[in-house]
């Protein structure tokens, strides 16, 4: 069977409706037994020799002909149908909701474009192409890699939510030391229920230590009362923002949203992260494993797809949940990455 190309989609005639639409979700019907393919399922169905040619094309000149403009898109689409699944083009008269930043809608298999079933949305990016945060988040990314293998990446908008909290004290003294402050005679349960900090014991278990806390805890501890300092509280902020610049305002936004639903966020310095979280503390003695590593990010990032890729590995290895918190103003946006095998 032939095509012919027009208005940047291929239409086939014939008894195409019945060969390429009803029995395999190729295409869109046009009316009779016509109808139009996009230049990737085009593409693919002439590798697969379903379709002669195109305009007397057959797949070598008409995938040269795209200047590689679809080639990364023809290998993920390439790579679905082979492991048995229907997929559309995510754009209008081909979807009922077409969305701008995903090329793909991927039915449930022994679903089509006839069902109202959508599996995944994807968004397909070559490693070298920058991906916007805001992007992410209820589609599945194909990062296709200079060798032609794809790596899913599924991301979504997690509620974030914990039941960890502890009443706060009223102004402990505290010291600014540096890049920490240290809280002087603190309650038992600021570190042992709401696991703020790290103490300084002595050697003598039954003597109270005192507290050292990082810069975003006694900023954050600093805003609601539950410290003073005799350099007041905004110096705690200042200092932050010495030697982390507008960084520190960042962090120190995601870490109050993160204590405001109920989870705790300690550093994650050595798992590569901004914070590691726990969802639910009791007693930091049967203190139990986070469960997430958060990254703080300006909502204008832009993620090279090798480091997403590197964060998810990490995140995998240690058994913990990859989030990125973007920061715009007061607001928080929270985009889950994780890997996927479709």
């Amino acid at each position: 069977m032939d095509g012919r190309l027009r208005d940047g989609e291929v239409v086939v005639g014939g008894d195409a409706r019945q060969r390429f639409y009803d029995s395999s979700g190729y295409g869109r019907p046009l009316g009779g037994q016509e109808v139009a393919l996009s230049r990737v399922e085009a593409a693919y169905l002439l590798f697969k020799g379903d379709l002669d040619a195109v305009d007397g094309e057959g797949f070598r000149e008409f995938l040269a002909g795209t200047g590689g403009a679809v080639t990364a898109r023809f290998l993920v689409y390439a790579d679905l149908r082979d492991r048995g699944f229907y997929l559309s083009p995510d754009r209008e008269d081909w979807v009922a909701s077409p969305r701008s930043d995903t090329d793909f809608v991927v039915y449930p298999r022994g679903k089509g474009p006839w069902d109202d079933a959508v599996l995944y949305r994807v968004r397909v990016a070559g490693e070298r192409a920058d991906v916007p945060a805001a992007d992410l988040g209820d589609a599945v990314l194909a990062v296709v890699d200079e060798e032609s293998e794809i790596t899913y990446l599924e991301t979504d908008r997690p509620d974030l939510r914990g039941s960890s909290g502890v009443d706060l004290p009223e102004g402990v003294p505290a010291d600014l030391l540096g890049d920490r402050v240290v809280a002087w005679e603190p309650p038992e349960r600021l570190h042992e229920r709401g696991f703020y900090g790290q103490p300084l014991r002595d050697r003598e278990p039954d003597r109270p230590g005192a507290l050292q806390l990082s810069l975003v805890e006694a900023a954050s501890l600093a805003d609601e009362g539950a410290l003073a300092l005799d350099s007041g509280a905004e110096s705690v902020r200042e200092r932050g923002r010495a030697v982390e610049g507008e960084r520190f305002d960042r962090r120190l936004r995601v870490y109050r949203a993160l204590r405001e639903r109920g989870v705790v966020p300690k550093t994650g310095f050595k798992f590569g992260a901004d914070f590691r979280t726990y969802a639910a503390v009791e007693s930091v003695d049967e203190l139990g494993h986070s469960e997430c590593l958060v990254r703080v990010l300006p909502a204008d990032h832009a993620f090279a797809p090798r480091d997403l890729a590197l964060d998810v590995r990490l995140a995998h290895g240690v058994r913990k949940r990859m989030v990125f918190a973007l920061v715009d103003g007061d607001g928080v946006t929270w985009v889950s990455v994780g890997r996927l095998t479709p």
